[in-house]
């Protein structure tokens, strides 16, 4: 007779420090995205953006915590719930990287709508359920999509629902530039368009760089949106005629404005969709999704260029091709503070991955976090 497995008792964990922060873990498309339920300190500030600074000049031990190594790693994503400054907001959110805090996020827009229907945070009122998201960027409009059979289901089980997908309606966005030419150590000079989705990102095609996109060539892309990227921080810290040129300026705060990432595009696996890209974004972080606010600069700079029609929707998928899509259209163009806009929509899905509870073992001198070079 094969002797009885050990078990452990989880309701007596060893000594941590004090803090234990509970959370939700999901995925967009592939992409993480790890919500704080709880333990979290309350953030000081009068609206989200002080809130942002606060978490960076006062808590950022705790954003390295979740995010990096051993309980991240360095393409790790999470969330941390804020109270709203919109009126039309259920919940505010300050979403995190390896490097940061972001200031637009897509894919964890995606999750956390999500999350909060299927956790009961905010009932689900039908087959589509508005949620008003607050991020650092502005209000963002989602709808949580549930099928009419799963609502009913779910109700004669007493259970909350799953949704099927959800979509938003992203910030105004924009092109801030259209070929501008930029000269990136190990790759010469490239011609580069920039475009905002809530973020801003440079935006080069995969063709243009030699290069085939394809996940099995996901590294070497990477890198080279990486070199993109710092050359790109490089002029702007310069400043001068190139930096002016870039276009990485928000109308309205100078929280924002900074380049985010590179977002580099190709042929899609599946024919019937329109693109397929890599987004290198906060410290060369690799997104598996397509990214929700990169889906949102593209169309404004495709919508730009005469290439996608007002209401046309276009599939996108991420480096991992056909199974990792998300859908996006400009909904409308208007006038925003002196600038041409569009206002994009994105839809996708989340799937939860799991919850944790994590605390920090008084005794270990590397658990703080931490992350290994590449």
């Amino acid at each position: 007779m094969s002797p009885e497995p050990l078990r452990l008792n989880l309701s007596a964990p060893p000594a941590a420090s004090g803090r234990a922060i509970e959370v939700l873990d999901y995925h967009t498309a592939g992409e993480p995205f790890r919500i704080v339920i709880s333990g979290y300190p309350e953030l000081p500030g009068r609206n989200i953006l002080e809130r942002r600074r606060a978490a960076l000049e006062q808590h950022d031990d705790l954003r390295k915590l979740l995010m990096w190594e051993p309980r991240g790693h360095a393409d790790m994503y999470g969330g941390i719930l804020v109270p709203p400054d919109h009126a039309e907001a259920q919940v505010g959110v300050l979403f995190m990287h390896n490097e940061g805090y972001s200031t637009m996020c897509g894919h964890g827009t995606i999750a956390l709508a999500t999350a909060l229907i299927e956790s009961g945070a905010v009932p689900a009122v039908g087959t589509e359920t508005p949620i008003g998201i607050d991020a650092p960027c502005g209000l963002v409009r989602a709808t949580a999509l549930v099928d009419a059979a799963e609502l009913d289901a779910a109700q004669a089980a007493k259970r909350t629902p799953r949704v099927r997908e959800v979509r938003f309606e992203n910030v105004p966005s924009f092109a801030a530039a259209l070929d501008v030419q930029l000269d990136v150590p190990g790759l010469g000079r490239v011609t580069v368009d920039v475009g905002y989705g809530g973020a801003f990102y440079a935006l080069i095609s995969a063709a243009s760089l030699g290069l085939e996109m394809s996940a099995a060539n996901a590294a070497q892309i990477a890198a080279a949106g990486r070199a993109i990227t710092s050359a790109g921080r490089a002029a702007l810290r310069a400043g001068g005629a190139l930096a002016n040129a870039l276009g990485v300026k928000h109308p309205e705060s100078d929280d924002l404005s900074f380049l985010y990432g590179t977002i580099i595009d190709g042929p899609p696996e599946d024919a019937s969709h329109h693109s397929r890209n890599l987004c290198l974004f906060a410290e060369g972080e690799v997104d598996r999704s397509p990214t929700g606010s990169g889906v949102s600069a593209r169309l404004a700079v495709l919508h730009a260029r005469g290439l996608v029609a007002t209401g046309e929707e276009i599939a996108i998928e991420s480096i991992l091709g056909r199974d990792s899509l998300f859908h996006g259209r400009v909904l409308r163009s208007e006038r925003w503070a002196n600038r041409d806009a569009v206002i994009p929509e994105v839809r996708g899905s989340a799937h939860m991955t799991g919850s944790a509870r994590f605390v920090l073992d008084e005794n270990d001198p590397i658990g703080r976090g931490f992350l290994v070079a590449r």
